[in-house]
């Protein structure tokens, strides 16, 4: 595992925003680069960075197929608070070259859920698997909606969402807690592991705890972050803020392995 610490929020997603984008310049097979994405506050730098590149004639997402990580279920996509608006809102409205059909979201009004999970699933199988997978976590380590205690060889399915992670988002929905979908459609952690590589965006204090358990606890259920360390290829982008609590050899040797600021 490789722990990238960046000063601030800004640079952490600078920084993620680059990988990304020389990892989709540097794609030369003849399928398309497919990049999983996240939802959340923790990757907009990172949207907006690509945007700009894109805008610029820096990069681009003319072959590039993209798979979301979740959804809520019972939100139309039209609402404010739905996945598919949050990524067309911070994204995908914005790139000059992104085709449409290559834009892969969860439907969260969908009669059948299980048969939705079932047929996203396949359709990434269908890609011959995820590039790149980003992500961010919760501040109980929960990776994408696979709650503590979700099974680390989990694959897409429907999600029944904790107390916590529905009062954290209720700040998005007029602090209602009530007003937040008690279920969602989600990759499993076995989806996101399954990936070639996997960048996972912390930030910030309240994130300290996760990101410590994702580096230096033992791999558990409880902290379904924790699977990260059984992937061959995964990367922490972090900020100083959410370092609080590593130990401080933890601290110094990702600072010191990574001090040439590869990406």
């Amino acid at each position: 595992m490789r722990v990238v610490i960046q000063e601030n929020y800004e640079n952490m997603s600078k920084w993620a925003a680059n990988y990304i984008a020389a990892k989709i310049r540097a794609h030369k097979e003849d399928r398309p680069f497919v990049l999983g994405l996240p939802t959340g506050s923790s990757p907009i730098g990172v949207y907006k960075e690509l945007v700009r590149m894109n805008q610029a004639g820096e990069l681009s997402f003319a072959n590039v197929v993209t798979f979301n990580m979740d959804e809520y279920v019972g939100l139309p996509r039209e609402h404010d608070q739905s996945y598919w608006y949050f990524m067309h809102d911070n994204l995908f409205d914005h790139l000059v070259d992104m085709k449409p059909e290559n834009i892969n979201i969860l439907n969260g009004m969908a009669e059948d859920p299980e048969a939705e999970c079932a047929r996203y699933e396949a359709k990434i199988a269908s890609y011959g698997g995820i590039d790149l997978f980003m992500g961010g976590i919760g501040v109980d380590g929960h990776l994408a909606f696979n709650e503590p205690y979700t099974s680390l060889s989990s694959r897409t399915g429907l999600r029944a969402l904790t107390t916590e992670t529905r009062l954290v988002n209720s700040r998005f929905f007029g602090n209602d807690m009530e007003a937040v979908p008690k279920y969602a459609l989600s990759v499993g952690i076995g989806t996101v592991t399954d990936s070639r590589e996997v960048l996972i965006l912390i930030n910030g204090h309240n994130k300290a705890r996760a990101l410590a358990k994702s580096v230096e606890g033992g791999v558990s259920q409880k902290w379904t972050c924790s699977a990260l360390q059984l992937h061959q290829a995964a990367i922490i982008a972090c900020d100083e803020a959410a370092c609080g609590e590593l130990t401080v050899d933890t601290y110094k040797y990702f600072l010191d392995i990574e001090k040439d600021e590869r990406l």
